[in-house]
């Protein structure tokens, strides 16, 4: 007969047995436990493989261990599926960034089959901040893709494959889906046994010390029941039901079924857990008819019909899906533009000092393969200028106003999928070398989507350059929580009066505005910081002071 070995957590109220044979209910020490070769781990639960091939189900209760004969099973929810499939485990998204909440497989780098060595990337994820890869942390066989390239919304948690230990167990898993382990799943409320009925009410006692005698009290008759309302007659046939409002829970297989064949997902009743809709539920749904419309006399001539108002031409437009990071980006600056009291200070630049120690520097660094551009010396020099005006290097918590000790420069960069800001750290202590490097080497890795989460969370202060698309000026949305962003131009050559023979001279000038967030810098400590930055650009040899 199969026994089953399980410690059983504290809400189960399950019957010590009166006899425990062999070393294994004995004791808890080691040598009781020398006959497990290895974990498999599968939900909540923990499988273990005897060496006779028997399996055992594990939970926790205190250590202590319970028999139960096989009539006991029925109160173990999820042995039955447990004992469909070989030992394995089931992998579930990641939270792979501090604000995401649903992710996008983007692509698979294994196979159905395949051998995953400890670090190696199995999948491409799709976050709320960029592409990032999903690492294995340890050696094993992909068994099962659950959930296909190219799915959308896929929540933190949710089984996305399976993997087992052995290239033996892999044919098993070639028709599990995700409704089949949901189906496997019992619900919760099924299992739990019903509640006990309340003990019956004790009868009220006198209170100790009390001068009344035992009495009664007496309350008034409850209200009389209010005459039931007559029968309406019967009505014409009711519309059909309005699709439910609210996310709908459904599984990806679902989804992709119902897309296929136009079904809202909103009208199908689910019947998996929770009210999950499942593949048979999408195959199975058949749709409400329309009330038929009420009878209307015949008009003796019918007019012509008008055409339709604000009728769009079929293939005029284009819906292009919303990626997560376009969502991001715009719930972002939502919150940023509701939220923070923006004002902008603008300032023009000299920029003839800056060109010419460009063109200087560069002669001297063309044996390194590094090529200097106006953005480097930007960011340098803002870096400095949040030294001298801390102010502009702080952050709003609501609570305190932090202020920063280092500069880490967020740089925008444009990318397929969307605005990023890598960040350059410590700006204010590297050379120009060294930021022109990161700069270059962040922007590659951002259009590749490649960047890791901790390149661009963060930052102390903004840049944003429209400069080479010709734009003169703009103003930009401050990227919270930090208080100030630096919009800045393309450079253009400008007549400045002057006092010589002509009266003017010829300069190449730079339009910068800053906006800061009111709450944090003051207009006057705004106008400081853009003064301190526009002296060490129209001098930029003053930044090696």
């Amino acid at each position: 007969m199969l026994r089953l070995v399980l410690r059983v957590r504290p809400s189960v109220s399950l019957a010590r047995p009166s006899v425990l044979s062999g070393p294994t209910a004995s004791s808890r020490s080691g040598p009781a436990r020398s006959h497990l070769k290895r974990n498999h781990y599968s939900g909540p639960a923990r499988i273990r493989t005897a060496s006779n091939g028997r399996y055992f189900y594990n939970s926790i209760l205190s250590n202590r261990t319970c028999v139960l004969q096989q009539n006991q099973t029925a109160s173990i929810s999820s042995s039955k599926r447990l004992y469909s499939l070989p030992p394995h485990q089931k992998v579930e998204l990641p939270a792979l960034s501090p604000t995401m909440q649903l992710g996008t497989i983007a692509r698979w780098e294994k196979k159905e089959g395949d051998k995953i060595n400890e670090g190696d990337l199995i999948a491409e994820v799709e976050t709320d901040k960029a592409t990032v890869g999903f690492e294995m942390l340890e050696e094993c066989y992909l068994a099962k893709i659950l959930v296909p390239e190219g799915t959308r919304d896929v929540p933190i948690g949710a089984v996305i494959c399976i993997t087992v230990d052995s290239a033996d167990l892999i044919p098993a898993f070639k028709d599990v889906t995700l409704d089949s382990l949901a189906a496997a799943a019992p619900s919760a409320a099924a299992a739990a046994p019903p509640p006990p009925s309340p003990p019956p009410a004790a009868a009220p006692t006198q209170a100790p010390g009390s001068s009344y005698p035992p009495h009664m009290k007496v309350a008034p008759p409850p209200p009389a029941a209010a005459p039931a309302a007559p029968t309406p007659a019967p009505a014409a046939p009711a519309a059909p039901a309005a699709p439910r409002k609210g996310r709908v829970f459904a599984s990806p297989l679902a989804k992709k079924l119902a897309a296929e064949k136009g079904i809202d997902l909103g009208q199908v009743t689910g019947t998996g857990p929770d009210g999950r809709v499942t593949r048979k539920d999408i195959e199975s749904f058949v749709p409400p008819k329309a009330a038929p419309p009420a009878a209307a006399p015949t008009p003796s001539a019918p007019p012509a019909a008008a055409p339709a108002v604000g009728a769009v031409p079929t293939g005029t437009f284009t819906d292009i899906p919303i990626s997560n990071i376009r969502r991001v980006i715009a719930q972002r600056l939502m919150q940023s533009k509701q939220t923070i009291p923006h004002y902008y200070l603008s300032v023009d630049v000299k920029m003839d000092q800056v060109l010419e120690l460009r063109r200087e520097l560069n002669e001297e660094l063309k044996s390194k393969n590094i090529k200097l551009s106006v953005n480097d010396f930007i960011i340098k020099a803002s870096a400095l200028a949040c030294l001298e005006v801390p102010e502009a290097n702080s952050s709003w918590m609501d609570t305190v106003i932090r202020q920063n000790h280092v500069v880490d420069v967020s740089v925008a960069v444009s990318t397929a999928n969307g605005l990023i800001t890598p960040i350059v750290f410590n700006a204010h202590i590297k050379g120009l070398a060294a930021i022109s490097t990161d700069v270059a080497t962040l922007a590659a890795k951002a259009r590749e989507g490649k960047l890791q989460p901790h390149e661009f969370q963060g930052g102390t202060f903004t840049i944003s350059n429209l400069g080479m698309f010709g734009i003169k000026n703009f103003s930009a949305i401050i990227n919270p929580p930090q208080a100030c962003i630096l919009a800045v131009g393309g450079s253009e050559k400008r007549l400045l009066p002057a006092d010589n023979e002509k009266g003017f001279d010829v300069a190449n000038m730079m339009s910068v505005t800053l906006s800061c967030d009111h709450r944090v810098v003051d207009g006057a400590v705004g106008a400081q910081w853009l003064a301190q930055f526009r002296r060490l650009l129209e001098k930029p040899v003053t930044m090696l002071l």
